[in-house]
């Protein structure tokens, strides 16, 4: 890690975000050593829940997906400890990250290290927010990639982020599909809606267009489940039924309200 921190980060700095009043602040692993504890929740069969207590930076959750193929992180939390490594190594470890965007980069080259150096799935049109490069990011093209013999798929939704992706799992919610979303769509207070956001902090929403495409691209697999990245704001971060009725509703209501239809 560098021994002086950057100028600036620009993932802060872009109006998706936005900068503490007091001013941007810097930590290290080792300042947080010790002070953070992160605990794992089992949500069913081959999926563990990973997040970070006292809450730390947005205080999003990590998720550990386990397939016959190997293990995968999806997106990716701060801390990382050796309780952490050793915990996730006695469930066979990992082969590999995929990270939805931006917000979630964090450490994820220190984590793909603990774990041997794993390749790290990006889209290409994240390749500008990389504020760490590293020979393990994996950018990939088009509008889905298969991982680990078509167990898994990443899908390129845009949206939130141009390079913004989600993770599908088809044996997930045994064998009717999980989709797993970082936070587009992010599930609403009333779990039996989600929402889509440009920025969710400075409430910016998105354009038809681009609530269009997210729809049409995850018209392309079935899913019944959906977990996202929260459980901050009211909900447990699960859609355990319907998600993808849920999902498709929401996207036209959302659609209605922004052209002025909505009664």
């Amino acid at each position: 890690m560098a021994s002086m921190p950057p100028a600036h980060c620009l993932i802060c700095e872009d109006e998706r975000h936005y900068v503490d009043k007091n001013g941007q602040a810097w930590t290290t692993r080792e300042e947080l050593l010790g002070n953070y504890k992160n605990q794992f929740k089992f949500e069913e069969n081959g999926l563990y829940s990973i997040w970070t207590e006292p809450r730390f930076a947005i205080g999003q959750r990590a998720f550990l997906l386990q397939t016959s193929f190997g293990n995968i992180l999806w997106d990716c939390i701060s801390y990382l400890d050796q309780d952490t490594i050793d915990f996730i190594n006695k469930l066979g470890g990992l082969c590999a990250i995929a990270i939805s965007h931006p917000h979630f980069f964090t450490t994820m080259v220190d984590w793909s290290d603990a774990f041997g150096h794993v390749p790290i799935y990006l889209h290409k049109n994240l390749d500008t927010w990389v504020a760490r490069p590293d020979p393990c990011l994996q950018f990939w093209e088009g509008s889905t990639k298969d991982l680990f013999d078509g167990k898994l798929k990443l899908i390129n939704t845009g949206g939130h982020f141009d390079g913004s992706q989600v993770l599908y799992w088809p044996e997930g919610a045994s064998n009717k599909g999980v989709l797993l979303s970082g936070d587009d769509p992010q599930i609403c207070m009333d779990s039996k809606q989600v929402t889509f956001m440009h920025s969710f902090l400075n409430y910016i929403p998105l354009n038809e267009k681009k609530i269009r495409r997210i729809l049409e691209r995850l018209r392309l697999v079935n899913y019944d489940r959906l977990y996202d990245a929260f459980t901050i704001y009211g909900t447990d971060g699960v859609i355990r039924e319907g998600a993808q009725q849920i999902v498709q509703r929401s996207g036209e209501r959302y659609c209605k309200a922004i052209s002025n239809d909505l009664d």
